[in-house]
């Protein structure tokens, strides 16, 4: 399993990953992606929550941007949280910062406010049932199109899927609640991913 490991809740996302998986009965290794060689081989990608344009930044430097959106495209599930899900989205509101185009969405940054704004509330997730969203810094889904809302807030989308990605605006592996990251590694066992390594996009 990839995770992201430039920035953010890297550290949380692996804990709970662990913990889902053992939930789940599942074995599964966690491999922090910071470079192309490291996406060979993986199951799934987890993009993780920070500020989008360093995260936007980073992974163009080191060649990531158009490997991820690549095996993404060829089938490798993605989980995009909070920045995650600006970097994979089809509009990121930032002329700084183009996004993948893997969910068909379009995002307001920080549409919330800033950090002292953070705030939780109790979310009902189709599929999952009642859930604790931690919102820090929270983008906005401002507009959907072809993907499921799994979860609103304020009437707006927060927790969105099409085929093998996802997209929170909030955050769940602050949570001691893993049922979010069960559900990516079901997804991950259907899907029956694994990275060959190769840049399928140059075939």
């Amino acid at each position: 399993m990839g995770l992201l490991g430039f920035q953010g809740d890297v550290s949380e996302h692996k804990t709970a990953l662990l913990k889902a998986s053992k939930n789940r009965g599942m074995n599964i290794t966690v491999r922090e992606i910071r470079k192309d060689s490291d996406m060979n081989n993986i199951s799934g990608l987890i993009i993780p929550g920070g500020e989008s344009t360093t995260i936007y930044n980073l992974i163009n430097s080191y060649g990531l941007y158009a490997r991820i959106k690549n095996e993404g495209m060829n089938g490798l599930p993605i989980w995009g949280t909070c920045a995650g899900l600006i970097i994979i989205s089809k509009n990121t509101g930032d002329d700084r910062v183009i996004g993948m185009d893997l969910l068909d969405v379009e995002v307001e940054r920080n549409a919330y406010g800033r950090q002292i704004n953070s705030f939780i509330s109790e979310l009902d997730i189709s599929g999952i049932g009642k859930f604790e969203g931690v919102f820090i810094r929270a983008p906005v889904i401002s507009h959907v199109g072809d993907v499921e809302v799994m979860a609103y807030y304020n009437e707006k989308p927060v927790m969105v899927r099409h085929m093998n990605y996802i997209g929170t605006t909030f955050h769940p592996e602050l949570t001691d609640d893993t049922r979010i990251h069960e559900l990516f590694l079901d997804l991950v066992e259907r899907e029956g991913y694994t990275s060959t390594g190769n840049n399928k996009g140059d075939n």
